[in-house]
């Protein structure tokens, strides 16, 4: 062994892997850019729910120039994808908040903007905003139309501290032009 060798000119560096160029809609991160609905949104958020028994939600929030969405991501048999918008709690009427309060769950039924919505599912869970703690518990409850082509959600976060949204089903292949932060 040389003197060169020992100082390392003789030897070559591995060459770098070339930046990573495919990526997934759940590879989604803060400041990473994404195109959907004819429009490009950044990720201001990656937040994760923890619903107990290794049961978790995953969502991303949106924003382009007006607008902001949130993106959820749930695994059950299958990976589904949705698409939703807050909405003040109060459009849904002050009985659907009396009821809450007054019973610990929320009505079955729920009418906003002239369309029906049944309840599908509810429990309590955990809320991690940017994936990191402290934990901030709720209770969450999911809505359906009847033909489970709009969603609307119910969060309570205090005894009387609520959030609405409402929402749609979409598809990973919806999304494209994933584009990390630079």
């Amino acid at each position: 062994m040389g003197l060169f060798d020992f100082l390392g000119f003789g030897k070559k560096k591995p060459p770098e892997p070339p930046p990573k160029t495919d990526f997934a809609l759940s590879d989604l991160k803060v400041g990473y850019m994404v195109d959907y609905d004819m429009r490009t949104w950044q990720v201001e958020g990656a937040h994760y729910y923890d619903w107990g028994a290794g049961d978790i939600s995953r969502e991303w929030q949106l924003k382009s120039v007006d607008d902001t969405i949130y993106l959820e991501m749930e695994e059950d048999d299958e990976v589904e994808w949705a698409i939703s918008r807050k909405i003040p709690f109060g459009k849904l009427g002050k009985a659907v908040r009396d009821h809450i309060v007054e019973h610990e769950e929320p009505p079955e039924e729920i009418v906003y903007e002239g369309e029906t919505y049944y309840l599908e599912e509810g429990g309590g869970g955990h809320f991690y905003k940017d994936g990191e703690g402290p934990a901030h518990p709720l209770m969450a409850w999911d809505y359906e139309d009847d033909t489970g082509e709009k969603y609307l959600s119910i969060e309570q976060w205090g005894e009387e501290d609520f959030e609405a949204s409402a929402g749609e089903p979409v598809s990973e292949y919806q999304f494209m032009n994933i584009l990390p932060n630079v």
